[in-house]
């Protein structure tokens, strides 16, 4: 049995495997190693360029391109905040406020040390008539403020302590 089997780099080399190494496979054979990972590491990119016979900047470039990919780790939770006119107009700037100084981030900083939430700002959720709407992961909230974003984050944290 091989030494990797059973990791996350044993399951970058059976995801090469499954796509033969094909240059034409890139985007699928990234897409599946996020997947894993939840976002890029650099060590394995430049692994997966080698492994494939493809330039590390050539990966990196892809990765970079496209914005459905990340190079950092993201949290379990991701938090989309929509900023379009509608819900900024509705104040999404205090949810967004509320949730930096709930969660301590800021200056950069917009995923929890524990990798627990990820804040992300969007342009638009496609959710107007909800606004100020907000996601996490997939689960749509609208009409929100900053009080019912703490609650929320506070219902998020709680049910991850009882899961535990």
């Amino acid at each position: 049995m091989s030494v990797v089997a059973g990791t996350k780099f044993g399951a970058v080399c059976d995801i090469l495997d499954k796509y033969e190494y094909s240059h034409q496979n890139l985007i699928a054979i990234l897409q599946e190693v996020q997947d894993v990972y939840s976002y890029l590491p650099k060590d394995i990119m430049t692994y997966i360029g080698t492994a494939m016979n493809i330039p590390p900047g050539t990966i990196f470039g892809v990765a970079t391109f496209y914005a459905h990919f990340t190079l950092e780790p993201k949290g379990k939770y991701v938090i989309k905040v929509c900023d379009g006119t509608a819900c900024h107009v509705k104040k999404s700037g205090d949810i967004i406020k509320t949730i930096e100084t709930d969660l301590k981030l800021g200056d950069g900083k917009n995923t929890t040390e524990d990798l627990m939430f990820t804040l992300e700002v969007v342009a638009c959720i496609g959710a107007c008539g909800l606004a100020p709407v907000i996601m996490i992961n997939e689960d749509v909230y609208g009409a929100m403020d900053t009080e019912k974003m703490s609650a929320l984050l506070k219902k998020y944290e709680e049910e991850e302590l009882a899961n535990a």
